[in-house]
């Protein structure tokens, strides 16, 4: 039986925009968690509980891994096509997938966590400051005193300042056993001054035999919100989730709003006086 749950009443409307895109098969999972895994096991580790909420779950490795490590873990993502994939193999005791708007935590999931996550680029999809201030209000209400929360995203203000419209290449075989390779390419707009950002994930199949050797498999259009630290630090303060540290790379490296990649934010939740 699934252990997926749908907390939002009704139907969701939105468009799975990810239904084709086979994120499993294109990243490097096993090297990205190697990576990843020392930041996150310090953070979650010194929160006050070890049940952790994963905002924008996806394919759920991240959720599996900590699983691993002893947090009891909770995925909410909108997209049937990640649960689907996240549910594929056999789903641990301490691991919970959700079909849920991460908007709307108050009726997506129960109960308090000692920290959360949102990983992978996921938070530029929420455009509006509304919203974002939604989700930073229904997250402070369910971490608990001294819980962190990590966000990890593109430091977009850097690549606006390098003219960087493009994220590494990633080739791949195809895990369905299809001619040649796949190709993820990640292209995007630069910020415009309202910080919209357009961006086109793509994988295509290269098979040098054929007539056409490069052909598209799936596009789409994505549209993001380019978050800077400012924008994050603003909004969840105003929520009782302060800024406790901010690094540039999972390896710790100091965060360069002109050079780093990535902007790996940290916040902690406020003990009450």
């Amino acid at each position: 039986m699934s252990r997926v749950g749908d907390r939002i009443a009704g139907a969701m409307s939105q468009h799975d925009r990810y239904g084709r895109a086979q994120y499993r098969h294109m990243i490097a999972w096993p090297e990205r968690i190697r990576r990843e895994a020392p930041l996150l096991e310090r953070v979650l580790g010194a929160g006050p509980s070890r049940r952790v909420l994963d905002l924008g779950s996806g394919s759920g490795d991240h959720a599996r891994y900590l699983a691993s490590k002893g947090f009891d873990v909770v995925g909410i993502d909108a997209s049937d096509a990640m649960l689907q994939m996240a549910t594929e193999e056999p789903i641990p005791s301490n691991v919970q997938f959700i079909r849920g708007d991460f908007r709307d935590l108050a009726r997506s999931v129960s109960g308090t966590f000692g920290g959360a996550i949102c990983l992978g680029n996921a938070l530029p999809h929420i455009t509006e400051e509304d919203d974002l201030r939604a989700i930073a209000k229904g997250l402070s209400a369910k971490l608990e005193p001294g819980a962190r929360f990590l966000v990890q995203l593109l430091n977009y203000t850097s690549m606006r300042a390098r003219g960087e419209r493009a994220l590494p290449v990633n080739v791949r075989s195809d895990p369905d056993g299809g001619p040649g390779e796949l190709v993820f390419v990640r292209v995007m707009t630069l910020p415009d001054a309202a910080g919209r950002v357009q961006f086109f994930p793509t994988t295509l199949r290269l098979d040098p035999d054929a007539e056409e050797p490069m052909q598209v498999v799936s596009s789409q259009r994505v549209h993001l919100r380019a978050w800077t630290r400012a924008d994050l630090t603003r909004i969840f303060g105003d929520h009782a989730i302060a800024e406790g540290e901010v690094v540039g790379a999972f390896d710790g490296t100091p965060f360069d709003e002109n050079t780093s990649r990535d902007l790996i934010w940290i916040g902690v939740k406020s003990t009450p006086h």
